[in-house]
């Protein structure tokens, strides 16, 4: 017995970390790592887990939560009413699951349903202040989202000024951003003829179009927004779902044509097969319908589940599948230096779409499905959109064939593969030299919180890799005036602001610089301690795997991290050639003890006196470090005006609490 329960926690910390991996890359980079299908079914496996073994249920498991922290080059959205996930079900006996469970949840028989298509995009949040749209956010966790206002107020049917008179004055909609799928494949038409990478599918190109830092290049894109909820109001908006999507309508929301009431289960299977049947020519992208209780009122009895309501589920079309042969596996290096290995398929119809490639995600899913070169397989567009290799048909096996293997060696520039013990992935380790990661590799050099070089954006990035400039990091000290007079969009008076920038970047900071080198699992914390302990770079480029345990908060799998990326020749060259080009810092001195020293804090609300990173630098002067979330780790949480859900959290963990005055109080008493 105990090797079963000693395997089944096993088993949920690997799905904990499979899924949240999948979710940084499905909300963050717009990038699915996870087919729908693949993602459901891991999540799906999880919860049963939990539901067997309660006590090993963590707080931040992806079944409490819905996607992924916003990205840091986005201003935060905080949502007062959350924004949470729906449950899936896949076939008829799991939807008549869920219509027993309202029966049984309401006590009635007959229960108004509405059913609306599920469209493949990126969901967002719109906050109308007073009938005008002031402000624009991602989903992002569901508690917190990226501000894309700007970029929002370029879609042509989201109202800018709402129609009529009798909305709230204060009013969030919620709905789905997506791409026409006639204009997903006029785009990719685009960028093949630019020599950009095509989009993977309308959910990517909806959401690459959306966070997008410049708006004019969203205002290109033919962007529409459906509405499907709400969140918060100053206002009750109704008693039923239909009736309140009714008054969308009326204040100039494009609403779904294809919104449907219902009362019983055959009538939701029927227009479920019909909705089937129709979506081929449908002009957007969606990979099944939603069903929701009609009446809030009996919604409020239904509820909700840690991650989703109990009132609404997601019911799922079946994914397309056909059969095809693997004619060769590739290793690709993606910009982060993940190395994915690609099935190159015999071209294929599927749905509608011709299929060549199919993402295999990493190691253990080649060995887990056991794909060979000369297989033949079974390729599947889960969700209509993502092609997966479902299963191998290992009677149509030839002879001789043999198990895939991740190289040893990064096949674009021969720097050592390495694969951390909690990660799925493999990745190359000449993060600053690999070709492959160059362009990532620049963009975070210069981003704010590493060597901050304004004005060296992706954009810029990839006209000074395309036409030969810049090689690595280093080849950035060495720009003139006359070469980026040469690119696009720069004339003389763009070029010398950069190379000032460039200039100013010279002279930065060891914690910065470290950050900089993008070392996998170092982050901003994580160099500051490291900066503080070896207080110079020259102890780093010798560290061993035990002395960096040394340094709080560094682990077997940080330090390991840490030496592999000193340990390549490439990097090294690299460093030193910045380290020529005259980039500087001054060594670190140990800080002396303050009045937080050893403690975690975890800030809320906004502060009058300062800024959150003021509050944050100040706090790490003290001796002390900030967290993002409160646990029972927290010693102190700080609260500004406007504090959240965090405050909440902490009464029920019995945590203590500081006002802006006691924390500037502490912070002066002891003189940090």
């Amino acid at each position: 017995m105990e090797q079963v329960t000693n395997a089944d926690f096993e088993r949920m910390q690997q799905l904990h970390a499979e899924l949240l991996t999948a979710n940084k890359a499905y909300y963050q980079k717009d990038a699915p790592s996870l087919s729908d299908a693949e993602y459901d079914a891991l999540l799906r496996e999880l919860h049963a887990l939990e539901e067997a073994h309660p006590q090993w249920r963590r707080a931040d498991s992806p079944t409490r939560r819905v996607g992924a922290a916003p990205l840091g080059m986005f201003a935060e959205v905080h949502y007062a009413v959350p924004m949470t996930s729906l449950d899936n079900v896949f076939d008829a006996a799991g939807f008549g699951d869920w219509f027993a469970r309202l029966r049984k949840g309401l006590g009635r028989q007959e229960i108004s349903l509405s059913a609306e298509p599920k469209f493949d995009g990126l969901s967002v949040n719109l906050r109308y202040v007073d009938g005008a749209l002031v402000q624009a956010g991602t989903r992002g966790d569901g508690q917190n989202g990226e501000e894309v206002t700007a970029n929002v107020r370029t879609i042509r049917n989201v109202p800018l000024q709402l129609l009529g008179g009798d909305w709230p004055d204060l009013l969030e909609i919620r709905g789905e951003v997506v791409i026409p799928v006639a204009a997903f494949r006029r785009l990719n038409e685009e960028r093949s003829r630019a020599g950009e990478s095509p989009f993977a599918n309308p959910r990517n190109a909806a959401a690459g179009s959306l966070r997008q830092l410049d708006s004019q290049i969203t205002a290109k894109r033919p962007l529409a927004f459906f509405p499907w909820g709400w969140g918060e109001s100053s206002l009750p908006l109704g008693t039923a779902h239909s009736a309140i999507m009714r008054r969308f309508s009326a204040w100039g929301f494009e609403v779904t044509p294809y919104l449907k009431d219902m009362r019983d289960l055959a009538e939701c299977e029927r227009y479920f097969s019909e909705m089937q049947e129709l979506r081929e020519g449908m002009p957007f992208e969606m990979d099944g319908l939603v069903f929701k209780v009609d009446a809030l009122a009996a919604r409020e009895v239904l509820g909700f589940t840690a991650r989703a309501p109990r009132w609404a589920i997601a019911y799922k079309f079946p994914a397309h599948e056909e059969r095809t042969v693997v004619e060769d596996i590739l290793a690709s290096v993606g910009r982060t230096g993940v190395i994915t290995p690609v099935a190159l398929l015999r071209p294929v119809q599927v749905g509608g779409v011709t299929v060549s490639r199919a993402s295999l995600h990493n190691q253990d899913e080649v060995d887990r499905k056991d794909v060979r070169i000369g297989d033949t397989v079974l390729v599947r567009r889960a969700g209509d959109v993502i092609p997966e290799v479902v299963l191998v048909i290992l009677e149509a096996r030839p002879p001789a064939t043999q198990p895939w293997r991740m190289p040893l060696r990064c096949p674009v520039c021969d720097s050592e593969v390495l694969r951390l013990a909690n990660e799925a992935a493999h990745r190359c380790m000449g993060g600053l030299y690999c070709p492959a990661q160059r362009m990532g590799a620049i963009e975070h050099f210069a981003s704010r919180k590493a060597l901050d070089i304004r004005g060296l954006g992706e954009k810029l990035v990839r006209q000074l890799v395309e036409h030969g400039l810049v090689h690595s990091v280093a080849d950035l000290y060495h720009l003139n005036e006359a070469a980026l007079c040469g690119l696009e969009r720069m004339a003389s008076r763009s070029a010398q602001k950069l190379l000032a920038e460039i200039e100013h970047s010279r002279h930065t900071t060891l914690p910065r610089f470290l950050y900089a080198l993008g070392i996998r699992q170092v982050g901003e914390s994580t160099a500051k301690s490291l900066a503080v302990h070896f207080g110079d770079l020259a102890p780093l480029l010798a560290v061993t795997v035990d002395a960096l345990q040394d340094v709080p908060d560094v682990g077997p799998i940080v330090a390991e991290a840490i030496v592999h990326f000193f340990a390549q020749p490439h990097n090294r060259e690299v460093i030193a050639a910045l380290r020529s080009a005259g980039v500087q810092w001054q060594p670190v001195a140990p800080p002396p003890g303050g009045c937080f020293q050893g403690m975690t804090l975890v800030l809320t609300g906004s502060l009058e006196s300062m800024t959150r990173e003021e509050a944050k630098a100040a706090i790490e002067g003290a001796g002390g470090k900030v967290s993002g979330s409160v646990s029972a780790k927290t010693r102190y949480l700080v609260v500004g005006k406007d504090a959240g859900s965090k405050m909440e959290k902490a009464k029920k963990l019995g945590l203590e609490s500081l006002t802006e005055a006691q924390f500037l109080a502490m912070l002066s008493e002891k003189g940090s």
